[in-house]
């Protein structure tokens, strides 16, 4: 049994989006290897319920089209699951003898090399990056395919960061230029933008989420894809998916979060709570009508703008969501900053509100 995608992590996130959509596709590239990157030996079940030949349950919960959703399908798009600590010599083979696509989403601070030492390690590196670039050097010395990563990491231009931390530690391993050089030419590493809210885990494994789901991909030459599915778009320019969801989403639930916390309502209320209160929902739909849809049209992303809108506050009012606005209050100052901020210096517009926002934060 060959898998042609190989997935780095085992979150509930991937199981209800890239795992879903392989999994729902009629034109999937092969199965997937899912493989664990921590140490957590509590995940075991989970990697034995991700490869069940039954499959995994993934509920679905919320609204679309102001109708509401309530339904579970079954995942049987996994075929094995590992872990890189304890099976790190089929991971390497998996990785350099079957692999065509790799699939990652790791932690806030996946990236992170930190921990890495100055010289090659011998055994497991202890970063997600150090074991990729362990890898990529075992498939490079394997005769070296071509091969596609599509990272899932919340991080701006993704692909493009991911390869210039395994591109430093080329560097602080001291190996030798040909590998470097082979990445350039033979491994895709694409940016992507993944958005979707997936609340809760099942278990041993599966997820519960929202039906909103989109991946997009940047286009690239060479590039290989999962599959084809609704929900995944592949353009030669990703950003504008980005600004809508940074400046519709995201600003949208830091400008709710922020009138929360000024305000002497309930401590442990959810977006959905507050939306229910008139004079909050009022200033959420002034904030989106009056001062976030015309900087939209000056950038001339209006109707997509208007569409994101609508469809956002839907996902706000999910009846099966229960997104705490504690939760969303951490680093608010920051969010502040990028969210307002980069709107005001994105459009070149002005808006009373968001500057008066802004000034809130030191």
């Amino acid at each position: 049994m060959k898998t042609p995608i190989l997935q780095f992590g085992t979150s509930r996130f991937l199981q209800a989006h890239a795992d879903l959509f392989i999994s729902e596709a009629a034109d999937a590239l092969g199965g997937i290897t899912i493989v664990q990157t921590t140490a957590s030996g509590e995940r075991s079940k989970r990697l034995t319920a991700l490869a069940s030949p039954d499959g995994f349950p993934i509920h679905i919960r919320g609204k679309k089209d102001g109708a509401v959703i309530d339904a579970v399908t079954t995942v049987r798009s996994v075929k094995r699951a590992i872990s890189a600590n304890s099976d790190w010599a089929e991971t390497a083979r998996i990785f350099a003898d079957e692999a065509r696509l790799v699939i990652c989403n790791t932690a806030d601070k996946g990236y992170d090399i930190s921990g890495e030492g100055d010289a090659f390690p011998e055994g497991v590196p202890v970063s997600f990056p150090g074991k990729l670039t362990k890898l990529l050097l075992h498939r490079f010395e394997r005769g070296g395919e071509a091969l596609t990563i599509l990272p899932a990491e919340l991080i701006s231009r993704n692909g493009d960061v991911l390869k210039g931390v395994i591109l430093e530690l080329a560097t602080r391993w001291r190996l030798p230029q040909a590998f470097p050089d082979w990445l350039e030419s033979q491994v895709v590493f694409s940016n992507t933008l993944v958005d979707r809210i997936v609340s809760e885990p099942l278990e041993p494994a599966g997820a519960v989420a929202e039906p909103y789901a989109l991946w997009a991909i940047e286009r690239k030459p060479g590039q290989v894809l999962p599959c084809t599915h609704p929900s995944i778009v592949v353009a030669d320019d990703i950003s504008s998916f980005a600004q809508l969801k940074l400046f519709i989403l995201n600003l949208g639930h830091t400008f709710l979060t922020d009138g929360w916390l000024k305000s002497g309502l309930p401590r442990d209320m959810t977006v959905r709570e507050l939306l229910a209160v008139p004079e909050h929902r009022a200033r959420l739909v002034d904030l989106y009508d009056n001062h976030i849809l015309p900087g939209f049209t000056r950038m001339g992303m209006g109707n997509e703008a208007r569409a994101y809108v609508d469809a956002t506050i839907e996902r706000f009012e999910n009846p099966f969501l229960n997104h705490r606005l504690t939760d969303i209050a951490d680093n608010h100052a920051e969010k502040i900053r990028r969210r307002a901020g980069g709107f005001l210096e994105w459009t070149g517009g002005r808006s009373s509100v968001l500057e008066e926002l802004l000034a809130s934060v030191p």
